[in-house]
């Protein structure tokens, strides 16, 4: 019987030569007030610290994240362009609460009409731009439930692309968080519209909600939200050196309070964790012998991007193991599985990947596939 061959280093390759760090001394989280919070790293996903998380709430203009989510793909899908010329029905020109102050009749670019939902929070022109790409604002409503699928966001359903209250209307701070770094990762050119103060159109210039573009260099997004059912909310992204976190805050009490709060988790974040990418798309991590095949050696590597977010300080901790298939036999694509590559920090796992073929490797001729069974043969014999 061949056994698993399991490969074991003290310290992952990309961070040889730091010596073991000390146990991690880190405080209980901030207390929030706020109904539901999280605070997530961008790059990694990991959750540094949640509250009522799942909890299924209103909103409120965070709903205007996904409409502006829905414009930026089609976007990028080429089916409309930023100079497209949206109509301004009655209904959107009619719509309350906040405004872009476009006019029933005209028609506005597209490009001017994504500033207004993303910097003005109009909810006139996201009536606008759902009826440009949908037809009514109903079937805008069906795509943006399509993109909540694929996105993950299983706590959440829209009914329109505004945010004003309906009972069917609701998402969560995971999903929103979640939607934030798609908006982040997936369209890094159209980002930074969340990071401008101020608009003016119509010649009325309006602020950006969100205060802590002044009060944080750091911070670079996303939305404010409210209404008298969601209180204050406010989904927020920061960057400090090379670390990125996303905080979502739902349900505070003021404009004043969403901010604070919402800064509590930043830099809370951002004092005690820290993000380091440990291996790259198609990084060879080891080379492999493979069996009966027209090469002898296969590069196994990770089919994405791996990057952990751990306590400050604790990169010295981390281990990795590489749990290898013991016989590879061809023919073998690209892309196929031959074990694990496993990271423990202080022995707790935070990483788990499939090891990928990154190259293929063809099936040797008849006298190389005999050669190689024989000798596989009595290596299990002996083994």
């Amino acid at each position: 019987m061949l056994w698993p061959l399991i490969f074991v280093f003290s310290a992952l390759i990309s961070i040889s030569g730091y010596s073991t760090a000390q146990p991690a001394l880190i405080p209980a989280p901030p207390q929030i007030a706020a109904k539901s919070y999280i605070l997530m790293d961008a790059n990694s996903g990991e959750i540094i610290v949640e509250e009522n998380s799942q909890e299924q709430l209103p909103p409120a203009s965070l709903t205007k994240m996904m409409t502006a989510f829905i414009v930026e793909y089609e976007i990028a899908q080429g089916n409309i362009k930023p100079d497209d010329e949206v109509l301004v029905s009655v209904e959107a020109w009619r719509t309350g609460g906040s405004k872009m102050f476009i006019k029933e009749g005209t028609r506005v670019p597209l490009e001017d009409i994504l500033k207004g939902i993303v910097i003005q929070s109009g909810n006139d022109a996201s009536i606008a731009v759902a009826e440009h790409i949908a037809g009514s604002e109903g079937a805008f409503a069906d795509i943006m439930n399509q993109h909540a699928q694929i996105l993950g966001m299983q706590g959440s359903h829209f009914v329109n692309a505004t945010g004003l209250p309906s009972d069917e209307h609701y998402s969560t701070a995971f999903d929103l968080a979640r939607l934030a770094r798609a908006i982040i990762q997936d369209f890094p050119d159209q980002y930074g519209l969340y990071a401008e103060k101020y608009f003016t159109y119509n010649n009325i210039r309006q602020p950006n909600r969100n205060r802590l573009l002044w009060r944080d260099k750091s911070v670079d997004g996303l939305k404010t939200g409210h209404t008298n059912a969601a209180g204050y909310c406010l989904v927020a992204s920061a960057k400090r050196d090379d670390m990125r976190l996303i905080s979502v805050v739902m349900g505070t009490t003021s404009e004043e309070a969403r901010a604070r709060e919402t800064q509590k988790l930043l830099n809370y974040g951002f004092r005690y964790y820290e993000t380091h990418e440990l291996y790259k798309t198609g990084q060879v991590l080891l080379d492999s012998k493979v069996w009966a095949g027209q090469s002898d050696v296969l590069n196994l590597g990770v089919a994405k991007d791996v990057v952990v977010t751990i306590p400050r300080g604790q990169k010295g901790n981390l281990e990795a193991v590489l749990d290898v298939d013991s016989v590879i036999k061809a023919p073998v694509n690209t892309g196929e599985e031959f074990g694990r590559v496993k990271v423990t920090l202080n022995g707790e796992l935070v990483v788990d990947e499939p090891l990928i073929a990154l190259q293929p490797v063809e099936e040797g001729g008849f006298f190389k596939r005999i050669w190689d069974l024989i000798k596989l043969f009595f290596i299990g014999l002996f083994s």
